[in-house]
C-alpha cells in the first residue's frame, strides 16, 4: 500500500507564521503551560542549550542532565472541551521557532489513519506516518550541535487511536495499533530527531498506559477560573468599561449557580464576538446588553463518557 504525506496528514503548515503567533498570544491564562510545553519542545531542536547551561551549575550531575535529555518526546494536552488544548497544540511551535530562529514544521494526523476496517490497515498507516515523520526529522538534524529545524506531530482526538489495550472489547487490530504507535514514539526517541508528538484529548483515563507512561509531561486543562476570564474580558473589552461591569461579567461567565462555568472558547468564540455583532451595524455596544448576552449563552458542557461520568 503506496501512501504519501497528503492521505496521512492534513496539510503542513511552516512556522513561524504571523497568523499562529496572534492566535498564541490570544490564549489569555496558559502561561505557565506555554512555557514550560516550548522548554520542552526547544530541547529537542535545540540539546546542546541545555547542556551548555548545565557546565554553569556547579555540581549538577551529567547524569541528571542526561535523564532530561533521554525522555520520550512526547507531551500529552488533556482536559475539559474548549479549554484551549488542541490550540495551544497547533500554536505552540510558532514560539519555538521564534525563539531559535528556525523553522518549525507542524503536521497534524488525520483521522483516517484509522483506515476502514481491513486487517492490518490501521497499523500499517500508523506505521507509515512515523516513518515518513522520521525521515523528514532526519534531514533536520546536525551532528551534536542546533537542528537545523523540527517538527511536530499533532494527534488530535488521540483517544481514538491510542486508546487503552486493557479494554476487553477492544478489537485486536485496535491493539495492533496502538503497538505501532508506541513502536512510533519509541523509533523518534532512539534516534535523538527534532520531532516532538503533541497527544490532545479529553479522555486522558481512556490512553493506554503505555503512552501515559512515555509522555515527557501530561499537561491538564481546565476551564478558565476568575483570574483567568478576567484577564481574557479585559484584553478585549477593557479599554472600554469600568472594572464593576469586569466584575459582574466575570461572574456571569462562572458557574453563577451552575455546575460549571464559561470554557475558553465560550468566551472568545462565543461571548466576545457575539458583543460586536450584536451591535454591528447601527448600535452602540452597552454594558447591560453585554451583561444580558453573557446570561444568554448556554456554557458548552463538559465531555462525558458513556457511562455519564464528567472527564474534566
Amino acid at each position: 500500500m503506496e501512501l504519501n504525506q497528503y492521505e496521512l496528514f492534513e496539510t503542513p503548515i511552516e512556522l513561524p507564521d504571523f497568523d499562529f503567533q496572534d492566535r498564541l498570544n490570544a490564549l489569555e491564562g496558559l502561561d505557565d503551560v506555554k512555557e514550560r510545553a516550548s522548554k520542552i519542545l526547544s530541547l529537542l531542536v535545540n540539546p546542546s542549550q541545555l547542556e551548555n547551561w548545565a557546565k554553569s551549575q556547579n555540581g549538577l550531575n551529567s547524569s541528571l542532565v542526561n535523564l532530561v535529555l533521554r525522555r520520550p518526546p512526547l507531551i500529552v494536552f488533556e482536559g475539559d472541551v474548549g479549554s484551549g488544548k488542541t490550540e495551544l497544540a497547533t500554536t505552540i511551535g510558532d514560539l519555538v521557532a521564534r525563539n531559535h530562529k528556525i523553522k518549525i514544521l507542524l503536521y497534524s494526523l488525520s483521522l483516517s489513519t484509522r483506515g476502514i476496517g481491513r486487517v492490518g490497515e490501521m497499523t500499517k498507516l500508523i506505521s507509515t506516518a512515523f516513518e515518513f515523520i522520521s525521515s523528514e526529522a532526519k534531514k533536520l538534524k546536525n551532528g551534536h550541535g542546533p537542528s537545523d529545524g523540527g517538527i511536530i506531530l499533532l494527534v488530535d482526538e488521540a483517544d481514538a487511536l491510542a486508546q487503552s489495550r486493557e479494554l476487553s472489547q477492544m478489537h485486536h487490530e485496535d491493539k495492533a495499533g496502538v503497538n505501532a504507535f508506541i513502536r512510533g514514539i519509541d523509533q523518534l526517541g532512539n534516534g535523538k530527531l527534532p520531532v516532538a508528538v503533541i497527544m490532545c484529548t479529553n479522555r486522558v483515563k481512556s490512553l493506554d498506559p503505555a503512552i501515559k507512561r512515555r509522555a515527557s509531561e501530561i499537561f491538564t486543562f481546565s476551564r478558565p477560573n476568575e483570574v483567568q476570564r478576567e484577564a481574557i474580558l479585559k484584553k478585549y473589552i477593557g479599554n472600554m468599561f469600568d472594572d464593576a461591569l469586569l466584575k459582574d461579567l466575570v461572574k456571569q461567565t462562572g458557574p453563577n449557580g451552575r455546575a460549571y462555568g464559561f470554557t475558553f472558547s465560550d468566551l472568545t468564540q462565543r461571548l466576545l464576538p457575539s458583543i460586536v455583532l450584536d451591535a454591528y451595524p447601527d448600535r452602540s455596544i452597552t454594558s447591560d446588553r453585554i451583561l444580558e448576552l453573557a446570561k444568554l449563552i448556554i456554557p458548552t458542557s463538559p465531555f462525558q463518557e458513556a457511562n455519564g461520568t464528567n472527564q474534566n
